[in-house]
């Protein structure tokens, strides 16, 4: 199902965790923000509006990095009842798809809980000082691949935000599929 995640709540600060990453290590969220921000992102494996986008998120997340914009991917679904979602295709994911952004895994989903995060994919765009300046979409891309010149809404956004420490007044949300929760037990 479908879920669209809130506009942008401007200043609120970014939450760090220590999470496992696909490369074996334990990281902390905000150790790979840039000099000028970060984007944290809640992905997952099996989604058809991640799997539509991910190539359009891994070249954004390599064009940040020149104007100091860190990127950090992660993973909340639940693994039990959503198995492609598990750690090790999470590894399988990662490998395939060449990210050059750590993929972090929110097995407790604590850390989407602390944002708010609502679907994959769901943006946050933190300035220098991790105050949230952007939660939009990434460009008009649903569950399709959309064509090659989509305004690039979260790119010029985070370039605005490497500049001025501002984001953009105007937003649209993203739209993918809900974060698969975990059943309360």
């Amino acid at each position: 199902m479908a879920a669209n995640p809130p506009l942008c709540d401007y200043g609120w600060k970014a939450v760090d965790a220590r999470l496992p990453n696909t490369d074996g290590r334990n990281c902390s969220i905000l150790d790979f923000s840039g000099p000028n921000g970060l984007v944290v992102v809640f992905i997952c494996n099996h989604c058809p509006y991640v799997k539509a986008v991910i190539a359009r998120i891994v070249r954004d997340a390599i064009e940040l990095e020149d104007h100091g914009i860190g990127f950090v991917a992660l993973n909340s679904n639940d693994a039990e009842a959503y198995p492609q979602d598990s750690f090790d295709n999470m590894k399988r994911f990662a490998s395939q798809n060449m990210l050059p952004f750590p993929y972090l895994y929110d097995e407790d989903q604590s850390v989407a809980k602390a944002y708010g995060a609502v679907c994959t994919p769901d943006f946050f765009g933190f300035n220098k000082d991790m105050e949230l300046q952007y939660r939009g979409r990434l460009d008009a891309s649903r569950k399709e691949i959309g064509p090659g010149d989509l305004r690039r809404d979260l790119y010029e956004a985070m370039v605005m935000v490497s500049r001025t420490g501002r984001g953009p007044a105007e937003q649209q949300p993203s739209i993918g599929c809900s974060i698969k929760w975990k059943m309360p037990v």
